[in-house]
Order: C-alpha cells, then structure tokens, then sequence
C-alpha cells in the first residue's frame, strides 16, 4: 500500500488530485515543465522536480522521466489525471514493470477501449448497442473504407482509432469529397496521437451526449453513479456539461437501462478504477455506445456534486487495493449541478486561444458555488497547452435553481489579463433553449451565435423596464380613481336594521 504518490500532470487537474491525497494523508509529488515552473500544483506539492522544455512531448508525455523521478524520490504510485499519459498502455504498463501503482485501469483495459473499432466490437460481444459502422475492421485502406461507406449511409463521420477530444475527425456528407477528408483525418490522428488509422461511424443526427461514470474495483464490483449530459459542444470539444441529463429526465427506466449497459461495457474489458462509457442517444431514445474514456473526466466534478462521492478519492482507495466505498443501491442523485469550462479564448473571434499574464481574478462564493482551478494573479497562460484554465461548479436544489446560480456566479467571475469565453456561458444561462434542455451536440455550431445572443440580452432590460412602465401607470390610474360617498351618511346595513324595526 503506498503512501507517497506522484501526480504526472499540471494545472486545475493536478492541484484537484493533490488536495484529495493530502486529505488522506498522502504525500504528493509534483513534475512541471520549465513554463510551469510557478504553477499552483508546483507549490500546493510537498516535493516538485522539472521534467523539462515547455512543450509536452518534452515535458508531460515523457513518461521515462516522470518514472524515473518517481523511482528517485521514493514515491510508489503515480496518478495521470487526464490527457498527456492517461490513456497510454504503454505508460501505464511501463510503471507496473518499475513496480509503480499505475491509478488507473490495467494496461489491457486501456488498449481495448483505446482502439477505438476494437472498443466497438468488443462491447457489441457483450450486448452493448453500437452505432453502425466498421467495427471489428480495424487498420482498413482508404479504397476498402471508400467502398464500405455506401453501405453504411451517408451522413458519416470519419473517426481516429486512437485518442479523442475530436482530433482526426471529420464529418462526410457525399462519398465524392470523402477522399480529401481521409487524408486530413489520417494526418491529423498521425500527428495528435502516432496512429493515423481511422474508422467510419454513421453520423447520428440530432444526437445527445450522454457519459456514465463508472467506478470498479480489484473485488469484482462495478458501479455507476449515474450520468452526465455532454451535448453542448463546439468542434466535437465539450463546452459545458450537466448532470442529470435534462433529456433522460424522469424516465428511469432507460437511465436504468443505459447505466447497465455502461456497467456490461466495462465488465467486458475487465475495468479497474474510474472510467467513463460515453453514449450516443437519438431523439426516440435510442442509444448507442459511442467509447469508453479509461480515465477521470474533466468533467466529473458535476457528478460530485449531486451524489457527494469524491471521485478522486474512490480512485485512489482503489489502487491500494480497497473496495469502493459505496454499493450500488446506496447512489443517490440530489439536486442538478452545472459545469462551465473556463478557458483562455476569445468567443467573440470565432474562440481563438488567449495568451498573456492574468493581472486580476475575482471568483465568485456563495451556496452551491465550486471552482477548481489551477491560476491566480500573475500566473502567465501560454500557448503550450489545454486553454481550459478553471471550471465553475454550481449546485442547486433544482435544475432552474442551478441556473439561476450559475447564471449570478458567472457575473461574479472576473478575470483580467487574458480574454475568457465567460460572455459564452452567460448568454447560454439566459437562452431559452437551454433553460427548457432542447439542444444537442449541433446546436452552439448550428444554432448559435454569441452576438445574436447577447442582442437579446440587451433588450431584455428594455422590455421589462417598458413592463415595470405599463404596471406603474395602471397602479397610479387605480389609485386616481375616486369613490364618491353614499348621499347618505349611513351605511345601507343600518339602513335596512332601521326598516326591519319599523315593520316590526
């Protein structure tokens, strides 16, 4: 059972694994790159050792040195966060063979879901719905995937085997442009990942994004904490995510039915520790795997949040050979809690990165309200790496509630120095069609824009001060009005007594 731990990551993800091992009395072993030498993670840390140049592929993707400081300075396990090494087998089995705890699934587990085609076949074996498309067919030419895609149907979408976060992904919609897509595809999966193999999928139109968090142990036990909805997304990048899934909304039965297909799928490759089994679901309901992430999820907070398990916590317990903490029955899901990605970009420049020095932060407090985040004043955003530099997390009692907070900790948030896409989320919190859960993955690129949006924010104000106008005058018209008196200066009840005794 260890009790020092490396953490081989950087930023907001890094200073979350930190705290949760400090409070269970782990020391914490931080690496940076040289521009991050004066990140938050580096100095939240007990130890912190330079891995090297700021560019990841010298730095955080050098898995022989991040082994090889965690061997110097002692320390028997090493946590990978998300991205970088996360998903790498090759990493994971690299520290089982230094006689490091990898926190995290087994090597095959992260081959097997991280071949994207082999993911596919293998949990159509275990009964999983999938999308159609060439599953089981991996390493296909570009001539055999030209002649497959007519049997698949058009719209498709051409898809890297390896990796994610859509990268080597593109959207077919006439076999004649289908070539060119190919090759963009295959060159962008070769540079982002080593693996230029690519699959088809069959595009599933007015889709929603729906994850299921699973957690599982060394005893057999395997346990979902319900799910998220991911669909607001731009260029296949999640934006903001939510649990529960507006859509699922009271329908237990196929939240019952998709939680246990999430469960069958990660029983398949034998899982270990924290995952998620991401879902594609169609406007009828229909629902199909659409890949296992063998990893936390940036997004995991949300589930936190509404079933109070600390997700990070549970990860490592797990690696030291625990049971998780909760069985199935025992999951409850209170409130509705919402995640805005903060990152360094630009919205209103169709969102172009954001670089410089943050000169000023004002975060926002109150009931409900989280930020996970790994900058403060005079911390330098670079161009090295993930623009994400906080996520805000809000709980309420009710999803509108959890709007309305989100909604008021978003005008709160203030960060100067660089440009943030908060102006995004806040007309997202005001626009209709997110308040009543109608969107998909299509809807920020299809049906929004953000100057659109904020022209109708801007008159909001004027139409309820028109309003609160047309009130104030009808009030004032009432109260002008004048009753006169009764000539008579009794009222018609005495009257009448008076009549009564005079007949009696």
């Amino acid at each position: 059972m260890f009790t020092k731990i490396l953490i081989a990551n950087r930023g907001e993800i890094a200073v979350r694994i930190l705290r949760a091992c400090r409070e269970l009395g782990l020391e914490t072993v931080a690496v940076y790159s040289e521009a991050d030498r004066q990140s938050l993670h580096v100095r939240y840390a007990d130890e912190a050792y330079l891995l090297g140049p700021a560019p990841s592929r010298d730095s955080y993707l050098r898995g022989d040195k991040i082994i090889d400081i965690a061997r110097k300075c002692g320390a028997t396990a090493i946590h990978p966060g998300y991205g970088f090494l996360a998903e790498r087998a090759d990493f994971a089995e690299a520290c089982a063979d230094a006689g490091l705890t990898f926190v995290g699934p087994k090597p095959e587990s992260i081959a097997a879901m991280g071949d994207k085609a082999r993911a596919r076949a293998t949990v159509a074996r275990a009964g999983v719905p999938v999308v159609p498309g060439t599953e089981g067919t991996a390493g296909l030419s570009d001539d055999e995937l030209l002649a497959l895609a007519p049997q698949i149907g058009f719209p498709l979408l051409i898809k890297a085997t390896a990796g994610g976060g859509g990268k080597g992904m593109r959207e077919v919609n006439r076999l004649e442009e289908m070539p060119a897509l190919l090759h963009a595809a295959r060159r962008e999966a070769e540079a982002s990942f080593g693996d230029g193999s690519v699959y088809l999928e069959k595009l599933v139109k007015e889709a929603r994004h729906i994850e299921f968090q699973i957690l599982a142990d060394h005893h057999g036990n395997i346990i979902h904490l319900g799910e998220r909805e991911c669909s607001l997304q731009r260029r296949h990048q999640k934006l903001l995510e939510e649990a529960p899934s507006p859509f699922l909304g009271d329908n237990e039965d196929l939240r019952a039915q998709m939680g246990k297909m999430a469960v069958e799928a990660a029983r398949a490759v034998d899982y270990r520790n924290a995952g998620t089994v991401e879902f594609l679901v169609d406007k009828d309901g229909n629902f199909f795997f659409l890949e296992m992430n063998t990893r936390l999820q940036v997004e995991h907070p949300v589930t936190e949040m509404i079933t109070g398990i600390d997700i990070v916590a549970e990860q490592v317990r797990i690696a030291r050979g625990r049971q998780i903490s909760y069985r199935q029955e025992e999951v409850r899901r209170i409130g509705a809690a919402i995640e805005c990605r903060i990152n360094a970009e630009n919205p209103y420049e169709d969102f172009m990165p954001s670089t410089g020095v943050i000169t000023h932060i004002l975060a926002p407090t109150g009931p409900g309200v989280r930020i996970d985040t790994g900058v403060y004043p005079g911390f330098e955003i670079t161009p090295y790496y993930d623009p994400m530099i906080a996520k805000l997390i809000v709980w309420g009692e009710t999803r509108g509630q959890a709007i309305l907070r989100t909604r008021r900790a978003l005008e709160e948030y203030k960060i100067v120095g660089v440009h943030t896409n908060i102006p995004f989320h806040q007309t997202m919190m005001d626009s209709h069609r997110f308040m009543g859960g109608q969107y998909d993955t299509r809807f920020v690129e299809e049906r929004y824009s953000i100057r659109e949006a904020e022209e109708n924010r801007e008159t909001y104000p004027h139409i309820a001060a028109i309003m609160a106008t047309l009130v104030a005058h009808h009030e004032m018209e009432k109260r002008a009005q004048i009753v006169r008196r009764n000539e008579r200066d009794t009222s018609n009840w005495k009257w009448f007594g008076r009549w009564e005794r005079m007949r009696g």
